[in-house]
């Protein structure tokens, strides 16, 4: 009898940025073998759509007073959606940080051992034929790492779409606050901390700045900080935003997400691209 497997994807929580979807996938098949599509049937194709949101965040001064509102209009994925793009954009991040440059040498590659240690027979001992035997120290090593390119492709739009639908799934947690980068005439870390508490943000949570310009003031500040992260939209990333439990943008950073990753972005045209998954 072919059991009813029922697979409810509900929760992707990443500090605050928690995305909460629900997927139910119901399948019949053997809970021991894979099923197996026959050579008639085809991948099941979706598209990937994309919808707007808008919401509005306060806007804070240097003080921590409320100066006004600001909206952040972005696009979003659809809920069916929008867990495996938000995944497949982190695990593309991550991966493609790795190095593989790691290297090691086999027996063939390992200095010295061309000699025989001692005759085949005759003295008791196991055959040997080399020093550099990977059974002893100082030989080759078995299946070792190799330099290796760990890198993946991932569609620009795709990746736009995981970066935007991180974000406004983090508005909870995130505040808008006007430029203060002239407000450090001297690199203070004290003071810097003494900021973020105005806003409502503490020094021991994970938190993330976003700025399109950064002084040289405001970085020397910060820089002691393990648990902030100030990025520009040279180095934004999905990583840290869905790492950090309180974002903090500036008016113009706001400007630049809406002009970016909203409807008027440059790739606003043809959002709807399919993806392949079998059914």
């Amino acid at each position: 009898m072919a059991n009813s497997v029922s697979l409810c994807l509900s929760s992707l929580s990443l500090s605050s940025s928690s995305i909460s979807f629900s997927q139910t996938l119901s399948k019949f098949a053997s809970p021991f073998r894979p099923q197996v599509l026959p050579h008639c049937q085809k991948p099941h194709s979706r598209t990937l759509s994309v919808r707007a949101q808008a919401v509005t965040l306060p806007v804070l001064t240097f003080d921590g007073e409320r100066a006004g509102e600001a909206s952040l209009d972005l696009k979003c994925a659809r809920p069916d959606t929008a867990r495996a793009v938000v995944h497949r954009g982190v695990i593309t991040e991550l991966q493609n940080r790795r190095r593989g440059t790691a290297s090691t040498l086999t027996r063939a590659e390992v200095r010295g051992g061309g000699r025989k240690p001692y005759q085949q027979k005759g003295t008791g001992r196991a055959r040997r034929g080399s020093q550099r035997t990977p059974l002893r120290p100082g030989g080759g090593v078995i299946f070792g790492p190799k330099p290796k390119d760990w890198s993946i492709k991932m569609n620009k739009k795709e990746k736009r779409l995981a970066i935007s639908t991180a974000l406004m799934s983090a508005v909870v947690s995130t505040v808008v606050v006007e430029d203060f980068n002239d407000k450090f005439e001297k690199p203070k870390t004290k003071e810097f901390i003494a900021a973020l508490k105005r806003w409502g943000v503490e020094p021991s949570e994970h938190s993330l700045i976003f700025s399109t310009e950064v002084s040289e003031n405001v970085k020397l500040s910060s820089r002691n900080i393990g648990t902030l992260k100030i990025l520009t939209p040279r180095n934004l990333n999905l990583y840290d935003v869905l790492r950090a439990d309180k974002l903090v943008f500036t008016e113009g950073s706001v400007e630049y997400l809406n002009q970016m990753y909203g409807l008027s972005s440059p790739d606003a045209e043809g959002d709807e691209f399919a993806i392949h998954t079998h059914m």
